[in-house]
């Protein structure tokens, strides 16, 4: 959970809850709030931890870690090709479990 994690990525940088406010422009009790889940960080406060943590908001946010591939410039054969790779390593991982 978020507030898990914020404690974790605070304590981790050596930083006190009126410290980490401070640096984000919020109130100690605002990052209090946040970490006993009373309250959740708006987008533009997942940004700034993100950036100040140096993780990703999907992180922070617990999201299922995915990427994306550009395939912008290649032709449809091209991109079959990658879909067909992508899709082989699954397979063999699937084949593994």
């Amino acid at each position: 959970m978020i507030y898990d994690k914020i404690r974790m990525l605070r304590e981790q940088s050596g930083m006190t809850q009126t410290e980490l406010a401070k640096q984000i422009g919020i109130t100690r009790s605002g990052v209090n709030a946040w970490e006993m889940g009373i309250s959740v960080p708006s987008t533009q406060y997942i940004v700034e931890l993100s950036l100040l943590f140096g993780v990703s908001a999907d992180y922070l946010l617990d999201m299922p870690k995915t990427s994306t591939v550009s395939v912008e410039g290649l032709t449809d054969r091209e991109i079959a090709s990658v879909i067909e790779v992508i899709n082989c390593y699954r397979e063999n991982r699937s084949n593994k479990i």
